[in-house]
């Protein structure tokens, strides 16, 4: 079993009296935000965790608030750091998500584990949702609207944002990393772009993002800017022929040099190449050569999940 590096408790948010973040730090590789909204008598929970004791702290986090567990959980795209944790609320919660995230996640079925092996995940079978939407789906948590958008590929091509109109809330999923690079490897880079729309138009006051600190919409622009750069690198790699770990490993970052996660930066130029040779936005790439790809710009070692 791995040892964590980071070992900050994750805590709880009051955003709104209704509603709360569940943020783990520091928000690295398998250290996801949650949430919930709760009238005290229904609760919704957006998105679980990577490992079942991980998703059992979620559960007592939600006792401790005083709200009960949930009845429906939603999930914000299929990584297993979102929705492993979803059999800790089965039966009693539904599972809810975009079509294409059910789809996603009976294909990757246990991907993290495949990647990371040696993490203490527990228990953690593969709980898809079993109510799903296409474009647009409204649920109502007491007076509380919660709205589920689907904003086109972007992080994933079942990716759901989670917009509570009343309260002024977004919940993003893993469009936006706060403090760490965004990662399209399995989506789009054109996508996220235009997703980053999406969430500007809906005037939102308090982001929670897929992982890192609740921050405000000013954390839209740092990962605009950072996927421009991307975009940049890839345009002028991919006319001269070069290979993406070439470009990143002579790129300079200057000011996304101290974003985590740096090296989600080949992946991504994996992702921008493939939209640049006119391949779908989403497409499966081969994903053991971007890891690998990955780990060399890691010091030659797969980034460590800290779940």
């Amino acid at each position: 079993m791995s040892s964590p590096s980071y070992t900050e408790a994750p805590y709880t948010s009051r955003l709104t009296p209704g509603v709360h973040a569940y943020v783990q730090p520091d928000g690295g590789w398998c250290l996801n935000n949650a949430g919930f909204v709760s009238d005290g008598r229904t609760t919704l929970l957006v998105d679980t965790a990577a490992t079942e004791r991980r998703a059992l702290l979620l559960r007592d986090a939600l006792t401790a608030a005083g709200v009960p567990q949930p009845s429906y959980v939603v999930n914000t795209h299929h990584h297993g750091d979102h929705t492993n944790g979803n059999s800790v609320f089965t039966p009693g919660a539904r599972i809810v998500g975009h079509t294409a995230c059910v789809k996603e996640q009976l294909a990757a079925g246990h991907q993290l584990q495949a990647i990371w092996p040696d993490v203490d995940y527990g228990e953690v079978p593969v709980i898809p949702a079993t109510v799903t939407y296409e474009e647009q789906l409204t649920l109502h948590v007491g007076d509380e609207e919660v709205r589920l958008l689907h904003p086109g590929v972007a992080h994933t091509l079942g990716d759901t944002v989670v917009w509570l109109p009343g309260s002024r809330v977004v919940f993003t999923g893993d469009l936006v990393f706060n403090g760490g690079a965004p990662f399209v490897l399995m989506g789009s880079l054109a996508g996220s772009l235009q997703a980053l729309e999406t969430l500007r138009s809906l005037d939102a006051e308090v982001v929670v993002p897929g992982h890192g600190q609740v921050c405000d919409p000013s954390a839209y622009d740092t990962t605009e800017a950072y996927l421009r750069f991307v975009t940049e690198l890839a345009a002028d790699g991919h006319r001269a022929g070069r290979e993406p770990l070439e470009v990143a490993r002579t790129a300079d970052a200057g000011e996304f040099a101290a974003l985590r996660e740096p090296e989600r930066l080949v992946a991504n130029l994996h992702r921008a190449y493939a939209e640049l040779d006119g391949l779908p936005p989403g497409s499966p790439l081969d994903l053991v050569r971007i890891i690998t790809d990955m780990a060399v710009l890691n010091g030659g070692r797969v980034p460590e999940c800290l779940a």
